[in-house]
């Protein structure tokens, strides 16, 4: 392959001509010339860059900043029945941006039952840092079953997983890094990537302070399940959940599960992990108000009647009491499109 020339030489003969004409141009430069060349193309380069930004992503803040009221506001009124979850994400995100010298990444474990709001509480951090969202080139997404299927590719994994880190994190500091399926990746995949998520200033040149981390698993759902189950039957409203009812079962569940990427990891026994957040099994009354919520963002008159009759329609468990919903509310689009059909 040809090596790329670069314009740099033509910019400076360019300079070189329009200061003094073809003559002066083969004579040696002066240094008062060299000096006015050199601040020429660098305020040349420099509006360059602005130009190129302008028009395409770049890590710089036009592209990269928090909106905090955003992200309440969509936590509000996206997400249903996961008031532990709100209340930990605004936080801790909230915190962290706010913060211009954090001591370490952001590293967030986010547990719970299939369809109960994880990955859109993913998109929704994304959504409010990066002007591009999910589709920002500073946004990265693993998943266990697309990236690393093989178990016997293991260590060709660790290799390139710690590079496509490094080299994000290099080409912008405030990258972010989301892992679905963490209960499908092979045990100690994970681990290689610890370094990254302490308290070192820098490695190798890099720092990762100012990194996201985020992890999905359904591994500690059934921990979770329990616990609001219990608190149900007990007469208790599900809101007096807190954090220190679910917190140390969801961190001993996932770290002792041996079918979960977090099966013995160093990233536990280290507390690198700043929250686990427990997403709860959502109910009946949940699932009504994602169908609202579904039918407003896809610009539909929402109906309640037509939201029961969805909500009505989902599977609950368990069998004798039917509280919460199976899938959570994973299905709702696909529901409300035969019915508007």
């Amino acid at each position: 392959m040809t090596p790329r020339r670069s314009p740099v030489p033509l910019l400076l003969w360019l300079l070189v001509f329009s200061s003094g004409g073809v003559t002066e141009a083969i004579e040696p430069i002066s240094t008062s010339i060299a000096v006015g060349m050199a601040a020429a193309l660098t305020g040349f380069l420099a509006s360059y860059q602005n130009m190129f930004c302008y028009f395409h992503e770049c890590c710089r803040p036009e592209w990269i900043y928090f909106n905090r009221t955003g992200l309440q506001a969509d936590l509000e009124a996206k997400l249903f029945g996961q008031h532990i979850a709100s209340r930990i994400i605004l936080k801790s995100v909230t915190g962290f941006m706010g913060n211009d010298n954090p001591k370490k990444p952001l590293v967030l474990s986010l547990h719970g039952w299939t369809g109960t709001g994880k990955n859109f509480v993913s998109q929704m951090i994304a959504d409010n840092i990066y002007k591009e969202g999910m589709k920002s080139s500073f946004v990265h997404m693993f998943t266990a079953e697309l990236h690393f299927p093989h178990l016997s590719q293991i260590e060709t994994y660790k290799a390139q997983l710690q590079q496509w880190i490094k080299g994000n994190v290099t080409n912008c500091a405030q990258s972010m890094f989301v892992f679905d399926e963490m209960d499908n990746m092979h045990p100690g995949l994970i681990d290689s990537i610890k370094p990254y998520l302490e308290y070192y200033e820098s490695l190798d040149g890099v720092s990762y302070r100012k990194a996201i981390f985020i992890f999905l698993s359904n591994a500690g759902g059934e921990s979770i399940t329990q616990t609001a189950l219990d608190f149900w039957k007990a007469g208790r409203d599900r809101e007096e959940l807190e954090l220190r009812d679910l917190e140390t079962a969801i961190s001993l569940t996932v770290f002792n599960n041996k079918n979960s990427g977090l099966w013995h990891t160093s990233l536990i026994d280290k507390n690198l992990v700043d929250f686990f957040v427990p997403f709860l099994p959502l109910e009946y009354r949940h699932v009504a108000q994602c169908a609202m919520a579904e039918m407003k963002a896809k610009n539909l008159l929402a109906d309640p009647a037509v939201a029961d009759q969805v909500a009505s329609e989902i599977n609950y468990f368990p069998k004798t009491e039917r509280i919460f919903s199976v899938k959570g509310c994973k299905t709702i689009a696909s529901k409300l499109d035969y019915f508007y059909t």
